[in-house]
């Protein structure tokens, strides 16, 4: 018997199709799309959160100016 799985016409395994390559990108931007929509409701769900944060970004703006 010969194994057929160390042939030479094998495709090698880190090949990817251009449909996965596609699909990959969707799932991303999917992804990306419902992160930044989480982020959005965080924000707008807690300001008290989104106002000491943009204090707290403007002390470290203040801290590192150079007079």
């Amino acid at each position: 018997m010969t194994d057929v799985t160390a042939g030479e016409d094998a495709e090698p395994r880190d090949a990817i199709s251009p449909e996965q390559i596609r699909d990959h990108l969707r799932r991303r931007a999917v992804f990306l799309r419902e992160l930044a929509e989480a982020r959005e409701l965080r924000r707008r769900v807690t300001p008290h959160r989104s106002r000491r944060a943009r204090i707290h970004a403007a002390l470290r703006r203040r801290t590192f100016r150079i007079n």
